[in-house]
């Protein structure tokens, strides 16, 4: 289970890596030494004011709070990421691949009270291994799921292309699009030229010249080719 089919902005389907086991495994068990961290180092610091037993509210609000609300805080604050995610490179996202709210944070919290303190994560470990989108219950009920962010790339899916010297680019309105964009349009064509699939090339050409509000010359194949070929010569300018 290393993938799961999302579709994105533009409306052609991509693979979204799944954060395996493992490292959410790891993750979980950072965040937890950073919790216990923090409760140790307040407590230190807490035990030189001499609280009185009036004043033991202070310390219950300190050193418990805190870590109680640590999970759904982190990741609405870090863009779906602990200390532990960040660490590991992985982060909480929608199901379509976009960022997730707080409202998505605060569900997949609150039954991970249940599924990780009180089962001791038995109950998330059998639903994450049934599921197929590297889910938890908690995940389930916030349509979300937990990504890596570990870049897994190959000779042939690079951005960069060769760009001559005196290459003179055509389409300047292609720097709406960002690297992650053109990367997705890139993987695309090569899959769909490999494949002989015109209909993925005449999708790609037809909405990216409605996002340039451009009206393509070239055919089809040519004016995907040239718009990442223009990408290329004005990035790297």
């Amino acid at each position: 289970m290393d993938n799961f089919q999302i579709e994105t902005a533009q409306n052609v389907s991509i693979n979204q890596n799944i954060a395996n086991l493992g490292d959410r495994v790891l993750a979980f068990i950072v965040d937890v030494l950073v919790i216990a961290a923090y409760m140790i180092l307040i407590s230190i610091l807490l035990s030189f004011l001499s609280l009185g037993s009036r004043e033991q509210w202070i310390y219950m609000l300190l050193v418990g709070l805190p870590p109680f609300l640590y999970p759904v805080l982190s990741e609405t604050f870090f863009n779906g990421r602990s200390l532990g995610k960040a660490l590991l490179r992985i982060r909480v996202v929608k199901l379509d691949g976009s960022k997730a709210a707080f409202s998505n944070f605060a569900i997949r919290w609150l039954l991970g009270l249940i599924e990780l303190a009180m089962t001791s994560g038995a109950l998330a470990l059998v639903v994450y291994l049934f599921n197929g989108r590297g889910q938890r219950l908690g995940d389930i009920a916030a349509k979300t799921t937990v990504i890596s962010e570990k870049q897994r790339v190959f000779l042939h899916q690079t951005l960069n292309v060769e760009v001559a010297e005196d290459y003179l680019p055509e389409y300047p309105q292609v720097t709406i699009f960002n690297d992650n964009e053109i990367q997705t349009i890139k993987n695309l064509f090569q899959k769909a030229k490999r494949e002989s699939n015109h209909a993925i090339i005449l999708s790609l050409s037809k909405k990216a010249s409605q996002m340039m509000e451009v009206t393509p010359q070239e055919k089809p194949i040519q004016f995907v080719e040239k718009i990442i070929s223009d990408y290329n010569y004005y990035t790297q300018q």
